[in-house]
C-alpha cells in the first residue's frame, strides 16, 4: 500500500519531484514511484541535478537495492519519459528494458525532442500507458519549463512586499523592512526555485541586494539578474559578491565600465531597445536560451512599471504587511489610466496568512494555460 500521507502513487510522485525544486535546472522537477502488481511501493525516485539520473532511472535503482521485481510493476511518473539522448539516456528505453506492465504519467513532455515520442515508444514496447493523473499539479510545479520550451520566455514572477495601503517604500526610498521575517523567508523559498534572480540597476544603488538564497537551504544559487542600461552597476555592489553568477543587461556600451564589471566577476549581455534603454522582451527570450525557466523579479517601482506596461509579468507574488505608509512609493509605476476599463484585471489564485502577512499570487487571465 502507498504511505498514508499521499492518496495515490501520483501524489507521492508529485511530492518527490517538488524535492527537486532548486536543483534540476534547466531540466524539469520530476518525481516517479513504482508500485509492484501487489500494490506495494518498491521503487522511488526524483530527478538529480542536470546531467544526472532522471526519475525513472532513481525509482529503478531504488527497486533494485531493495531486491525488488519490477517486472509487471506500474510506474507513476509526473512528466511524459524522456525518449531522446541528451546528458543521460532515454527514460522510456529504461523502463522498456525494466519490462514494466504499465506507465501512468501526469502529462506529456512539450519538449520538441520527446512530445509523445517517449509515450509512443512505451506502447510500441507493449507496455500500457494511461495520461492525466494530476495533470495540472504536475504542470504547474514545472510552468517555468513549459513555459520556456512553449513560448521561448522564461516564467515571470513579480514579487514585491507592500503595506496595506499598497505602498513598497517610503518618498525616500526606504523599504527595509515593510513584512515580517516569516514572510521573508517564504520569499526566499520562492527565490529558491527560480532559475535567475532580477533586479533594477535603481534597487540595485537603493538597496544594496545581495539577491542571493540565505533563509532557507538550496543545492544551489540562481542567477542574478541586473537590468542596467548604462552599466552604472557600482562595483562594490553586494551581489557582485560570491556565491552565484551576475549577469548584467545593458543598453549602451561603454568600455571602461564594461572591463571593470567584468573584473569583478559580472557577464554583460547587450539588448538595446528605444531611448536607450534595454529591450525587455528580448532579454526574456535571452534567458530562455540560457535555460531560465523560472524568472523572479525583486525590483524598484520603475522597472515594475516597465514589465507591468509591456504585459511581460506573469504573476504576481505580493506579501501585504498590516501597516500604513502613507505617502510612498507604488508597486509598479505605470499609468495614469483615464478609464476604469483599462486597468489591468487579475485572477487570485491564493490568499494566505503568513507570519504576520498575507501572501496573495495573482495572474492575468489567461496565464493559468499557455
Amino acid at each position: 500500500m502507498t504511505a498514508p500521507d499521499f492518496p495515490t502513487p501520483m501524489h507521492e510522485a508529485l511530492a518527490l519531484a517538488g524535492q527537486s525544486v532548486g536543483l534540476t535546472e534547466p531540466n524539469p522537477r520530476v518525481g516517479c514511484v513504482i508500485v509492484a502488481p501487489d500494490g506495494r511501493v518498491i521503487g522511488r525516485g526524483r530527478t538529480q541535478q542536470a546531467g544526472g539520473p532522471h526519475a525513472e532511472v532513481m525509482a529503478l535503482r531504488d527497486a533494485e537495492s531493495r531486491h525488488e521485481i519490477v517486472h509487471g510493476a506500474t510506474a507513476y511518473v509526473t512528466l511524459e519519459p524522456c525518449a531522446h539522448h541528451g546528458r543521460t539516456p532515454p527514460c522510456c528505453d529504461a523502463l522498456i528494458a525494466a519490462r514494466l506492465g504499465r506507465v501512468v504519467m501526469a502529462l506529456e513532455d512539450p519538449f520538441p525532442q520527446v512530445a509523445g515520442q517517449g509515450a509512443a515508444r512505451l506502447r510500441a514496447a507493449g507496455i500500457a500507458v494511461e495520461e492525466g493523473q494530476l495533470a495540472d499539479e504536475a504542470r504547474e510545479l514545472n510552468i517555468g519549463f513549459f513555459s520556456r520550451v512553449v513560448r521561448g520566455r522564461p516564467w515571470v514572477r513579480l514579487k514585491v512586499a507592500v503595506s496595506l495601503d499598497g505602498r513598497t517604500a517610503l518618498n525616500n526610498g526606504v523599504s527595509q523592512w515593510i513584512t515580517g521575517p516569516v514572510a521573508r523567508t517564504d520569499g526566499h523559498a520562492y527565490r529558491r526555485r527560480a532559475s535567475a534572480v532580477l533586479t533594477g540597476v535603481g534597487t540595485v544603488h537603493d538597496d544594496d541586494p545581495r539577491l542571493d538564497v540565505r533563509l532557507v537551504e538550496t543545492p544551489r544559487q540562481p542567477l542574478r539578474v541586473v537590468v542596467d542600461s548604462r552599466l552604472e552597476t557600482p562595483l562594490t555592489a553586494r551581489l557582485l559578491d560570491p556565491p552565484g553568477t551576475v549577469l548584467i543587461y545593458a543598453a549602451q556600451p561603454d568600455e571602461a565600465r564594461q572591463a571593470a564589471l567584468q573584473a569583478r566577476g559580472a557577464e554583460i549581455a547587450f539588448a538595446p531597445g528605444a531611448g536607450g534603454k534595454v529591450d525587455l522582451a528580448a532579454m526574456l527570450a535571452d534567458l530562455a536560451r540560457r535555460g531560465v525557466n523560472e524568472l523572479h523579479v525583486e525590483a524598484g517601482h520603475k522597472l515594475n512599471g516597465s514589465l507591468v506596461r509591456e504585459g511581460l509579468v506573469d504573476e504576481y507574488l505580493v506579501y501585504m504587511a498590516p501597516r500604513l505608509l502613507g505617502t510612498g512609493r507604488e508597486l509598479a509605476a505605470f499609468g495614469p489610466l483615464e478609464r476604469l476599463e483599462d486597468t489591468l484585471d487579475l485572477r487570485y489564485l491564493s490568499v494566505d496568512r503568513i507570519g504576520d502577512d498575507l501572501r496573495l499570487i495573482a495572474r492575468p487571465p489567461g496565464r493559468e494555460r499557455f
